[in-house]
């Protein structure tokens, strides 16, 4: 069965790219969406905080740094979306997606307890597993920076 003219494979292809090109601007609506409602939770809890008087003790200040850091790694995503639909250089998108990377290991990092493990070893696998993953991230962005100095 031939393609006739109002069905090219060229335009099939182009519908497609469209199509792709949608999907994209809908995810980077979509982390916009969610970066505002992360914003509006963290000042709900923030107003808490102050109200019951809390917000001097620390375990309140850290339990605000993960939704913090959490609206970090929204927006490394939105950024990596956005320079990817803009067909930024490869280095630009990696580097983009490499610090989204980051941000979330950090993120783990210090939010990490050992209370969360059944015992010492698991937990010291789970640190360890996140210094392995931070390192190897360093190491990649630290390539692409290098890569990238070279254009």
């Amino acid at each position: 069965m031939a393609f006739d003219d109002s069905l090219s494979a060229d335009r099939l292809i182009d519908l497609s790219g469209q199509i792709v090109r949608g999907t994209e601007v809908a995810a980077a609506y979509l982390l916009v969406g969610l970066f505002a409602i992360g914003v509006v939770d963290i000042a709900i809890q923030i107003a808490e905080l102050v109200v019951s008087g809390r917000i001097t003790r620390p375990q309140a200040i850290i339990g605000l740094l993960d939704p913090f850091l959490l609206l970090f790694v929204i927006v490394e995503l939105y950024q990596t979306v956005v320079a990817y639909s803009r067909e930024e250089d490869e280095v630009s998108v990696v580097t983009t997606a490499i610090y989204a990377g980051m941000i979330a290991m950090i993120r783990k990092a210090i939010l990490f307890q050992t209370g969360d493990y059944e015992t010492e070893a698991r937990a010291l696998t789970a640190a360890g597993s996140y210094m392995l993953i931070l390192v190897g991230l360093a190491i990649v962005l630290f390539v692409a920076y290098q890569y990238g100095q070279d254009d």
